[in-house]
């Protein structure tokens, strides 16, 4: 009897030894031990700021790629786009934290150098999105509009619009985002290359992020230059507001040929109003989408090309009901 119980005990371990060996083998099974199932990525997105509708869109293209891809985004920015030491310590903090990777819109080239190499010793990757950061062995990938061309755009536009003569006015972002300084590089440059007869009255004003003062400075140009002003382009979403309050309350709006950059409701009425000319327009879902996407890939082991581009259009009068250029002017939003 003995002899039967112990036999009987070993056949029940053999068993358990089995069923144990084809649970660990098959962790995607969804029973055994959950320990085996692979970990939920984390990823930090970063942006410039939180408050413009275009980091909105950016966010629900982030938003769309996580649950597409199962992982989990952290969602932070400084409320100030100017705010570059507080964006300094958001890279800082999320390194530290040991979050998987960090998906970052750099308030200033330069000076998020520094953050990012931090993070690259806590063995933190980082995707940058949206504007440019100095040094390409600091990061995995660049995911963007190509603003250059962006600004070459612009300048086209606006030239054909002054028949290839005028005088117009660049109204610059603040000093260090590349982005917009890549988007004055190519309106000056293609506006002097193939509109020598086009007059630059002012091209060295630079406003913040806050409307306000973007429509102090535009009234400014405007008074000082009066009459002699046929077009102006500006370079993102706040400068935008400041010129467009600024040509309304003079009641120059529509008399001025005005390019912008970056849309809005607020912009789109403007465009069908006739108090705007153009908009160079980005595709801020897909390029939230896409910095998320490309961390992720790199996290799984997968190569990812070091500059990935997201497109840059021109909206009209003419072409902004047609399907494509409505869905950049009325891009999706996060919550």
């Amino acid at each position: 009897m003995m002899r039967w119980l112990a036999s009987l005990a070993l056949f029940v371990a053999a068993i358990g030894a089995g069923c144990s060996a084809a649970d660990s083998g098959n962790p995607s099974s969804g029973q055994g031990n959950n320990a085996t199932s692979p970990r939920r990525l984390r990823i930090a997105v970063i942006p410039k700021g939180t408050t413009h509708d275009f980091w909105k869109s950016v966010h629900y293209g982030a938003q769309q790629a996580a649950r597409e891809l199962g992982v989990e985004i952290l969602w932070k920015g400084t409320l100030d786009e100017t705010d570059k030491q507080g964006q300094i310590k958001l890279v800082q903090s999320f390194a530290l934290e040991g979050v998987d990777g960090i998906c970052l819109a750099p308030i200033d080239h330069a000076a998020l150098v520094p953050a990012v190499q931090f993070a690259r010793r806590q063995r933190v990757p980082v995707v940058v999105f949206d504007s440019g950061l100095d040094g390409p062995e600091n990061y995995v990938s660049y995911v963007a509009t190509n603003n250059y061309r962006g600004g070459q755009i612009a300048a086209r536009h606006l030239g054909k619009l002054l028949e290839g003569r005028g005088n117009v006015i660049l109204l610059r972002y603040q000093a260090g985002s590349e982005s917009t300084e890549q988007r004055e590089a190519g309106f000056l440059d293609t506006l002097r290359k193939e509109f020598p007869d086009i007059k630059i009255l002012s091209e060295n004003q630079r406003v913040s992020s806050d409307a306000v003062e973007a429509k102090n400075r535009s009234t400014a140009l405007l008074q000082q230059f009066g009459q002699q002003v046929d077009g102006v382009f500006t370079v993102c979403e706040p400068n935008n507001r400041g010129m467009l309050a600024a040509l309304e309350s003079l009641q120059m709006a529509g008399k001025v040929k005005f390019v912008g950059f970056d849309s809005d409701p607020r912009f789109v009425e403007a465009l069908r109003q006739g108090k705007m000319h153009g908009i160079v327009l980005q595709d801020p879902v897909r390029m939230g989408y896409l910095a998320v996407k490309t961390m992720v890939q790199h996290l799984r082991g997968q190569e990812v090309p070091k500059r990935i581009a997201t497109g840059e259009h021109l909206a009209t009068p003419e072409n902004m009901d047609t399907p494509e250029i409505k869905r950049l002017l009325f891009p999706e939003k996060a919550e």
